[in-house]
């Protein structure tokens, strides 16, 4: 099929418009690019809350599937494939360069090429007021609890994470926590007053 029948079939497609509409201010800068894709994207997203704030260069697969709260900033030249479902809390922040991906080639067998195996699918879960560090890479089936914090560049597995956890590295660990143990003078006590 010629270049230009394709082009023209395109324009008979309500997802391909906006495909080709949402090309032309995907990397506007300044508040007017961050108003122009908010209100553009807000219509195709499964769900959205309040004050989305998208910078330059966001790229997505299957965003009807995409579900996001209240204060989302997702942040330059990050891409999320939703195919399998994809969730983020309110106040949650994606870094510069992050990849969010619900979907992998199966590849179980070796009698047929990997291509020809269709995909497996599995969604991805961010909790509420999660930051996910610069070109970090969240694979599918990872769940990451409330307040949970992801290092920069890093690898995160098919795990559910619990709350405010800091994780870092290829394949990614809990290397710390955000929450603090209580100081000793506000500790419970026994029934007869001493410490515990």
């Amino acid at each position: 099929m010629g270049l230009f029948r394709q082009i023209a079939r395109a324009c008979f497609n309500k997802q391909q418009r906006f495909r080709f509409r949402y090309s032309l201010i995907r990397n506007l800068p300044g508040e007017y690019g961050f108003t122009l894709r908010a209100r553009m994207l807000r219509k195709w997203f499964g769900a959205v809350g309040d004050n989305l704030k998208v910078h330059e260069g966001f790229r997505f697969r299957n965003i009807e599937k995409i579900q996001l709260g209240n204060n989302v900033n997702i942040g330059v030249d990050s891409f999320i494939q939703a195919g399998g479902g994809v969730e983020i809390g309110d106040f949650s922040i994606l870094g510069p360069g992050v990849k969010i991906w619900t979907q992998n080639h199966a590849s179980s067998r070796t009698d047929i090429p990997i291509q020809e195996q269709g995909a497996e699918y599995k969604p991805v879960v961010i909790g509420r007021d999660v930051w996910v560090g610069a070109n970090a890479f969240v694979m599918p089936g990872v769940q990451l609890g409330d307040g949970c914090v992801v290092a920069a560049g890093a690898v995160v597995g098919a795990k559910k994470y619990p709350p405010y956890k800091i994780l870092a590295g290829n394949p990614a660990r809990v290397i710390g926590t955000r929450q603090t143990e209580p100081a000793e003078d506000t500790k419970p006590t026994d029934k007869e007053g001493s410490k515990e």
